[in-house]
């Protein structure tokens, strides 16, 4: 794929036509092969408990502070309402906004401890 990016590049320096039609020229050889069809499978309800009894018994809690211990116990309850909102989602390609939150905290792993660099996020 590279290949073909650097010569159509390489024809589109030597050629004089418009910007227009470079680029119609470049998008027609970058993309000569269709991208492959995603099959799409419905989640169950029965993987999404699974999914939830798979973490940690623990106290901890994501951003919105509901402990691990009580989804645990109560995951025969929401699994429905999360599998509806998994399926929903891929269905209709579109991830909720509230969704889409996350909290950053940089991580030291070694070094220097004012260089920037020395820090990963988690």
């Amino acid at each position: 794929m590279i290949i073909k990016n650097i010569k159509a590049t390489y024809i589109l320096n030597k050629t004089s036509v418009s910007d227009q039609n470079k680029l119609s020229y470049c998008l027609k050889h970058v993309f000569q092969n269709s991208f492959p069809i995603i099959k799409y499978h419905c989640t169950t309800t029965k993987e999404i408990e699974n999914i939830i009894m798979s973490f940690k018994s623990s106290d901890s809690s994501g951003y919105d502070e509901v402990p691990y211990k009580l989804l645990k116990l109560c995951s025969h309850f929401i699994s429905s309402p999360i599998n509806y909102m998994c399926n929903r989602t891929l269905f209709i390609g579109v991830f909720p906004y509230r969704l889409k939150y996350a909290i950053l905290r940089p991580l030291f792993k070694k070094g220097n401890k004012h260089c920037m660099s020395n820090y990963r996020p988690i």
